[in-house]
């Protein structure tokens, strides 16, 4: 199955997996407005058997066969960003 991959760029580590490119209509509004502006980052061929970095690809496949869409949410254990002086 091939997935389009946007990055919010309001909020670090937050993706949307989507099933055709640009076409966010199966996207609820609020969780849309809620990225804020989104960057293309790639196409992506998906089975069930792929290794994706954070999460499972076959629970990825069943969430945009069901619902249009996937949201691979931030690591909650992140340490916040160093501030340079």
């Amino acid at each position: 199955m091939l997935c389009f991959i946007y990055k919010s760029l309001k909020k670090e580590h937050l993706y949307l997996y989507i099933e055709k490119k640009d076409d966010f209509s199966r996207v609820p509004e609020a969780l849309f407005n809620s990225f804020g502006a989104m960057a293309f980052v790639m196409d992506l061929e998906l089975t069930p058997e792929r290794k994706l970095a954070k999460e499972d690809a076959a629970k990825v496949i069943d969430s945009l066969k069901a619902k249009g869409f996937f949201v691979q949410m931030p690591p909650v254990n992140l340490p916040p960003p160093l501030k340079l002086q």
